[in-house]
């Protein structure tokens, strides 16, 4: 107990006199205090039992405070990072329904032009028309009051269709190791970047990470996700520019087994312009995949740029016509009004949002979870 308590100091004392900057520090003291209470849980002081009940009863609430805490920073995060696409959305809708005590035709055409301009897309948002036009002939009037909440409604019900559970962890499928996510998307919507930050939670979680420098087409591609690795801690599997990308990914996976990785992260080329050559590539790097793991690869995230709007939808649509996509990236969310472009993507491909970009700090890609992002996006000041 003693050793325990003195690591724990000696850790925090570290962290205060090579990281000075008052982030750091602030971190630094907010580890120390939940390591001495999290070691007086387990432990207790002097000669308790190994689960210390009674003491944890007493201090539940400073627990839940610590846990709390860092669950607020990621609401804050994805509060912010949404701000200007709701600022957009309901000044819009405000203006919309100004003067106006029900739903009607008139307001359902401007509503519409509201998500159009939200970039939620023409096809999901006539959808969602269609399902509020339903509820006003079934309840016969519906106030303009009232088409918040219901609006809310539709969009967290059209999300919950191509997401069935909400990802609230960085847990991997225990049957499936190594783990293995190729990913594709064209240069530069963040693809590398997004690869990185990946590894980072990942490593975060207790993973054992593994990255393939497979766009080995474009210029500084390997370099750059070289320097991720290094920054991160996790190994870089990769070749001389212009190799065989198959190969990398072959290379890759045969290291990652063998050296008992739990997730692999390979990046490609993003060749969009000639969609045959990378159709080619993409199936090539999968047959050769399933050399080294029969069931790889087990997912296929497409990376998109969020604050591009109706550009990220014709990227998507085109990907989806080269290769099978399973999960979405969406990056850049933050600074943009184009957010809606998550609810528009999602439910024209089919295909589950897993992950959204808020910022830049490696912490700021997140899980996407629908419950929080549809919270986030009608939470009133």
């Amino acid at each position: 107990m003693h050793f325990a308590r003195s690591a724990t100091f000696f850790c925090f004392i570290r962290g205060f006199r090579e990281k000075k900057s008052p982030r750091n520090l602030v971190f630094s003291m907010i580890s120390f205090i939940f390591a001495k209470y999290m070691f007086a849980l387990l432990w207790g002081y002097g000669d308790v039992p190994l689960v210390n009940e009674q003491y944890f009863c007493k201090n539940r609430y400073i627990f839940m405070g610590l846990f709390g805490l860092f669950s607020n920073k990621k609401k804050e995060t994805l509060d912010k990072g949404l701000e200007k696409t709701k600022e957009s959305v309901f000044s819009k809708l405000a203006r919309a329904v100004a003067g106006k005590s029900t739903v009607d035709d008139d307001v359902l055409d401007d509503l519409e032009e509201v998500l159009i301009t939200s970039d939620v897309g023409v096809e999901t948002t006539v959808k969602i028309i269609h399902r509020i036009e339903d509820r006003v002939a079934r309840d016969k009037y519906v106030s303009t009051s009232e088409l918040n909440k219901i609006l809310r409604e539709e969009i967290a019900n059209l999300l919950s269709e191509n997401h069935s559970d909400d990802n609230e962890d960085w847990d991997l499928p225990a049957d499936h190791k190594p783990y293995v996510i190729l990913v594709v998307g064209v240069n530069g919507v963040g693809k590398t970047t997004t690869i990185g930050k990946l590894a980072y939670q990942f490593k975060k979680a207790g993973k054992k990470v593994y990255l393939g420098a497979a766009d080995t087409f474009r210029a500084a591609a390997v370099e750059q996700i070289s320097i991720w690795g290094e920054r991160v801690g996790v190994p870089v599997v990769k070749q001389q520019m212009g190799s065989d990308p198959a190969s990398v990914a072959f290379d890759t996976l045969q290291s990652a087994k063998a050296n008992g990785a739990d997730v692999v992260l390979i990046d490609t080329a993003g060749r969009l312009h000639n969609k045959v050559n990378l159709m080619n590539e993409l199936k090539k790097i999968k047959d050769v995949m399933k050399k080294v793991i029969p069931e790889a690869p087990d997912e296929v995230m497409l990376v998109l740029d969020g604050s591009t709007g109706q550009n990220a939808f014709e990227q998507a649509k085109q990907f989806s016509a080269v290769t099978n996509i399973t999960s979405l990236a969406i990056t850049k969310l933050d600074g943009t009004a184009k957010g809606g472009v998550v609810i528009g993507i999602s439910d024209q491909l089919k295909v589950p949002v897993k992950y959204i970009g808020l910022g830049e700090a490696m912490e700021d890609l997140q899980l996407f979870n629908k419950n929080e992002f549809v919270d986030s996006l009608f939470k009133k000041d």
